[in-house]
């Protein structure tokens, strides 16, 4: 158990993969620097998908990406609704980001969404997008009277839950997220061949891409909430 409370503390640490010599040094983390690369990648992969794209008698590789997007843009504007169609670009970004992040773990490579300061950035992001929703459907009068609805007595609560939300949601996706790597490790510990092996395919994609799409379908829900 010691090995494993070491390994552990590791993988809470601050990683630092470079430092910026301006202003003192500015240290770059090591999860900042993966979900560059990330960027990177898929923004290469949609120029190479989307090249030479034609109107008319589209070739198998425009339709195998055309239909990807459809999949993609249906699957958040269900959970969207009507009333929120516009937020759809950047829900199907934010879950296509989680669903490569969260499947890197198969490659060796940890996952952003293991460090709570970027699942935290990702709730806050959330959270703001909501709230601008909230107020731009409702108006600057009905959005602030809402926090008194269904009564007055009610408004703590319901400026508490601004900070709830948020909260809930980064720590779902890093609890599950790193949930994931406390048990790999106390099964390597118990059971070093094999079964790590069919557990790891298991919390590295099902998993992975499970947490992705609750994380992006409670977002969508509140954006949902907060139009309708």
């Amino acid at each position: 158990m010691g090995e494993l409370a070491v390994k552990l503390q590791e993988e809470l640490e601050i990683k630092t993969a470079f430092t910026i010599p301006v202003f003192g040094g500015i240290a770059v983390n090591q999860s900042v620097v993966v979900t560059w690369c990330i960027m990177a990648l898929l923004l290469i992969v949609t120029l190479i998908m989307t090249s030479g794209m034609k109107t008319r008698n589209p070739g198998r590789r425009q339709i195998m990406i055309e239909s990807f997007v459809t999949f993609i843009q249906g699957l958040t504007a269900d959970m969207l609704g009507e009333e929120a169609k516009e937020y759809v670009p950047y829900i199907s970004t934010i879950l296509i980001y989680l669903a490569v992040s969260n499947v890197l773990g198969i490659f060796n490579i940890s996952p952003p969404t293991r460090d709570l300061r970027v699942t935290v950035a990702l709730a806050l992001m959330s959270i703001v997008l909501i709230e601008t929703a909230s107020f731009k459907k409702k108006g600057p009068k009905k959005f602030f009277k809402s926090f008194a609805e269904p009564m007055a007595v009610v408004a703590p609560m319901n400026i508490l839950e601004l900070g709830i939300k948020p909260l809930s949601l980064c720590m779902r996706l890093f609890g599950n997220i790193f949930a994931a790597f406390v048990i790999m490790e106390l099964v390597k510990m118990v059971v070093p061949v094999v079964l790590p092996a069919a557990l790891c395919l298991y919390f590295d994609i099902f998993d992975g891409l499970m947490q992705a799409y609750v994380f992006v379908f409670l977002t969508s829900l509140y954006i949902r909430e907060a139009v309708e």
